[in-house]
């Protein structure tokens, strides 16, 4: 494992910290060492900008980031670096995440951003998906992928039997 961080995760604010805590949690299983900054595009722009402009240089290769409401802080980061940006939908406001999901997906034509879905289920997917796009370049990377899209699909399997032998011993006890 890198000693330096490969992905750095942002969020608006400290409020965000429980949903952007399941990429920490994914990357944490695949190894991959992060940081976790609370910076702002709208409270704190020098901020961001800085870190942004400064990411690549210090080795990050990810950046992954949260934000609710106007949900720009991805779309900020974007154009501020080359690197892979993906973007996770806050659900903090009175629309529950549809305002932030619809202002991460809607960046204009040469600023990229990946979506993710809205909340918790997306901050997962985006560590994955940062794991995958390390993957491409790492061989290493690549088998722990592997592994956990086996371990998903056995942890799958199981619960089906466990529920079909639940419900065979219902079926008898009838």
């Amino acid at each position: 494992m890198s000693a330096k961080p490969l992905v750095g995760i942002l969020m608006g604010s400290d409020s965000d910290m429980e949903v952007m805590e399941e990429s920490a949690k994914v990357l944490r299983e695949f190894k991959i060492e992060y940081e976790m900054v609370i910076t702002s595009a709208h409270r704190t722009p020098r901020r961001t900008t800085l870190y942004a402009e400064s990411a690549a240089k210090r080795g990050i290769k990810i950046l992954i980031a949260g934000a609710g409401y106007a949900a720009h802080l991805a779309g900020v980061i974007a154009a501020q670096t080359i690197l892979p940006v993906i973007g996770v939908p806050i659900d903090s406001s009175s629309l529950k995440g549809l305002d932030s999901i619809l202002s991460t997906a809607q960046m204009p034509g040469g600023i990229p951003v990946a979506a993710m879905s809205i909340g918790k289920p997306g901050a997962k997917n985006a560590g994955i998906f940062a794991a995958e796009i390390l993957a491409l370049t790492n061989a290493t990377m690549r088998q722990r992928v592997v592994r956990y899209r086996e371990k998903m699909e056995q942890q799958v399997i199981e619960k089906s039997r466990s529920y079909a032998k639940k419900k065979a011993k219902e079926i008898r006890a009838l």
